[in-house]
């Protein structure tokens, strides 16, 4: 596990901000979508639970949460559970809490418009047409969140775009997953120790296309 410096927020562009880092990735609950390309989001978070050994459980704002001290910072992890076109009401009540703000807060999403094993990193921006990413600039009421868009598009063209999101991976897709993963949980370490440009430039560059 990649160890994370102590000190200020270089993350902060603001100046000094004590929230904690919300880290909350978008999916569907219930064992119906469990591995489907729209849960990545869900899935990268349960990848990062099981490398800082934690649980996601604790019921708040209609999400499973869960909390690491990792250095000085405190890191939360959401799962919200409202189902995908309904995140933003969820993530609009978590960063109302004290001791969060939006501006520390990583949405991760699955990206149909960037190619299979592309990540990004973004500061800020557009709906892009993913329902959970519109739903959040609606409740927020802004586009300024960061997010790590993770790219699910096929080689092949697309008949039924929100069937395909819905399915399981492909056996070819399945092998190349935890690879994916694994990559966007550097990037997501890379934005809480190093701050959102050093992470887009190292990760943004590299992502596979």
């Amino acid at each position: 596990m990649q160890e994370m410096n102590s000190g200020q927020d270089p993350g902060n562009s603001e100046g000094l901000d004590n929230s904690n880092w919300l880290l909350v990735g978008l999916g569907n609950p219930g064992d119906e979508y469990q591995d489907t390309r729209h849960n990545l989001g869900f899935m990268l978070i349960d990848l990062l639970a099981r490398e800082f050994e934690i649980t996601v459980k604790r019921i708040e704002c209609r999400s499973r949460i869960g909390q690491a001290s990792i250095g000085s910072r405190t890191v939360e992890f959401a799962k919200p559970q409202t189902y995908m076109n309904l995140s933003g009401e969820a993530v609009n009540c978590l960063i109302k809490k004290d001791g969060r703000s939006l501006k520390k807060t990583v949405i991760i999403v699955d990206d149909l418009a960037l190619p299979f094993g592309t990540i990004r990193l973004r500061r800020k921006g557009s709906d892009g047409g993913h329902n959970g990413l519109k739903s959040i600039i609606e409740c927020a009421k802004t586009e300024e969140f960061i997010r790590l868009r993770i790219g699910i598009q096929p080689e092949y063209p697309l008949r039924n775009a929100k069937k395909f999101v819905l399915e399981r991976f492909s056996k070819k897709e399945f092998e190349m997953i935890g690879e994916l993963l694994d990559r966007g949980g550097e990037a997501i370490r890379a934005v809480i120790s190093d701050g959102i440009d050093k992470a887009m430039s190292e990760f943004n560059a590299t992502s596979r296309e």
